[in-house]
């Protein structure tokens, strides 16, 4: 049994004192699981920014503990902060946040030389980075010169250089548009699924919900409900499993988008012979 990335325990995070003290987030318990997506949403003033800068070691909590990798992240001193998020975080924001006197290999390259990495052990994995999200014709480009959908690759790679547990993504879609958003997060659950590493995603976006493993609702800095999803065999979709069609077989139980994949497999699973009777919910 592998240990959470994330661990939170009981979180809570005040602002000011006595009668104007503002309660921002308020005992937040949640474990994030290596390779795991998750997606918290939440209108605005919910606490969602709050909780994340309190993830990623950018604020302390008022009370509770947050563990990355066993490490009791809420507890270090401020002296070890900036080295423990230099090297065991990847951060991804809505406003990209490059460099705009630096090229794209440059903008990412300085991240792994700010990790510890060498000079040209940096830029090696810099290019392999950018080459591998599709970048390889633009390393030498200004961040001007590239669109929303670009910036964003190139800050996914930035935040992989130094090979981080978890990525954590601030509203990563909101300035990119509808089919670019959608594959950009794709993209990075694709590298969540592959590499193994964590994602928490802070967003108003409803299209992300589709790239999650769970979605939780943040309301008055609290966590309201959470929708665990599933992935459609026939399809490939992220489903909700509360609003799936879902069908049993051999004691497992598959969620499907719609009655139209969960009849295709259960033909599927009718045709090969399957020794079990799949039973059928909507």
């Amino acid at each position: 049994m592998t240990n959470p990335t994330l661990d939170l325990r009981g979180v809570t995070k005040r602002f000011g004192d006595g009668e104007t003290a503002v309660l921002a987030v308020r005992g937040v318990s949640l474990t994030v699981e290596p390779g795991e997506v998750v997606l918290i949403m939440g209108p605005s003033g919910s606490g969602k920014t709050t909780l994340l800068s309190m993830m990623g070691a950018l604020l302390r909590p008022t009370e509770g503990s947050i563990h990355l990798d066993g490490t009791p992240i809420s507890e270090l001193s401020e002296e070890r902060l900036p080295e423990i998020r230099l090297r065991r975080f990847g951060f991804i924001f809505q406003d990209f946040n490059l460099l705009s006197a630096l090229s794209v290999l440059e903008n990412v390259e300085i991240v792994g030389e700010l990790a510890g990495l060498d000079r040209r052990t940096a830029r090696a994995r810099a290019t392999a980075l950018l080459t591998d999200l599709g970048l390889g014709q633009r390393l030498d480009f200004l961040p001007e010169k590239l669109s929303g959908g670009e910036k964003q690759r190139v800050a996914i790679a930035r935040a992989l250089i130094n090979e981080p547990a978890l990525i954590l993504a601030d509203e990563p879609t909101a300035n990119l548009d509808s089919k670019i958003g959608h594959e950009i997060m794709r993209l990075l659950r694709r590298i969540a699924k592959e590499q193994g590493r964590s994602v928490v995603i802070v967003s108003h976006d409803q299209r992300i919900r589709e790239i999650a493993d769970r979605v939780l609702w943040l309301e008055d800095g609290a966590f309201r409900d959470i929708v665990t999803m599933a992935t459609d065999p026939v399809c490939g979709m992220a489903v909700e499993r509360e609003r799936a069609v879902s069908a049993e077989r051999a004691g497992a139980t598959y969620f499907f988008c719609s009655r139209g994949c969960r009849d295709e497999f259960l033909a599927g699973v009718a045709h090969e012979g399957g020794a079990d009777d799949p039973q059928a919910r909507d």
